[in-house]
């Protein structure tokens, strides 16, 4: 478990290097906020390594808001891969001060050793295309949802897939939601391509990610905006597909049932794969700490099933 006395931790995503160490990144914020929901516009991306994903140690933070731009407010929720060429890629969500925090982009640093970052460029690689996604429109959404990306090589060998917490412009506002999808030959240019999914009652597909687990390929997802017929008890889904490349029928999805997880990520571990995420809300108050791994299997008549309960503690 991951828990910081002075900052709270949330989304979190996982690399692992030459020598088996793991890395986990994840979002921080100080406590010394008071409202965890002002936490949102000071996160930064801490880092952490460990070489069982059960005890970490904490290294310096990985990327903080930029001095001037399109991601001097906060950095987001991303992910790390390692390129063909040996450089690690951490692929981010920036907000700025100058749309107060309301439209999401996506950035690029880069490193040699998993330690240290620099952006490339300006960090900007990926931004919303309206031919297929909603841009900034406050009547239907609160924000311009372009976040969260999800890197992972094309099966065939033909370079990069993103995938992009996005939202149709079409359709009820509740029920935007897609899986939005750009690809790359080289992992720093980046073409917009149509979403992966079509809406499907959620508001919003938080935190994508894909992974094969017990040989069925599955996307993860989470929301905390659900469309009343898909049931706002749920936060986390799975649903199967082919291929890692989808499409994805999220109507068809399946509920995970841990209530007081969010954002987690699916982590080899051992002979099996775990999820690691956040514990979200208990009682009423938010703890922010990242979980033990919990044990997750794929059944055919189920879907993703978890082993064990994520614990639950006291907010302190």
């Amino acid at each position: 478990m991951l828990r910081l006395p002075d900052h709270w931790v949330w989304d979190s995503w996982y690399a692992q290097d030459d020598a088996n160490q793991w890395h986990a990144f994840f979002l921080r914020a100080s406590r010394a906020l008071l409202d965890p929901h002002r936490r949102h516009r000071r996160a930064s991306i801490g880092h952490a390594v460990s070489t069982d994903l059960r005890s970490w140690r904490l290294v310096a933070d990985a990327l903080v808001a930029a001095d001037t731009g399109w991601d001097d407010l906060a950095t987001w929720t991303g992910c790390t891969v390692r390129g063909p060429d040996g450089r690690w890629y951490l692929f981010y969500t920036g907000v700025g001060r100058a749309e107060d925090g309301l439209v999401q982009r996506i950035g690029l640093a880069v490193s040699d050793d998993l330690i240290t970052w620099q952006r490339h460029g300006n960090g900007l690689i990926v931004e919303a295309d309206p031919t297929w996604y909603e841009l900034l429109d406050r009547e239907m959404w609160y924000e311009q949802a372009w976040r969260d990306p999800w890197v992972f090589p094309d099966p065939d060998g033909n370079g990069w897939h993103m995938l992009i917490t996005a939202r149709a412009n079409h359709g009820p506002a509740d029920g935007r939601g897609v899986i939005g999808h750009a690809t790359s030959p080289d992992l720093l240019n980046w073409t917009v391509q149509p979403p992966l999914s079509a809406p499907a009652g959620f508001g919003h597909l938080e935190v994508p990610q894909v992974a094969v687990v017990d040989g069925q390929p599955l996307l993860l997802f989470c929301t905390n905006a659900v469309a009343a017929d898909r049931g706002s008890e749920h936060q986390l889904w799975a649903v199967s597909a082919p291929t890692v490349q989808g499409p994805w029928d999220v109507a068809a999805a399946q509920p995970i049932d841990q209530p007081h997880l969010y954002a987690p990520r699916l982590v080899p571990d051992g002979d099996g794969w775990s999820l690691i995420g956040f514990i979200d809300h208990v009682d009423g108050q938010f703890v922010g700490e990242i979980s033990d791994p919990i044990p997750v299997r794929y059944d055919r008549a189920t879907g993703l099933v978890t082993q064990v309960a994520a614990s639950a503690p006291t907010n302190g």
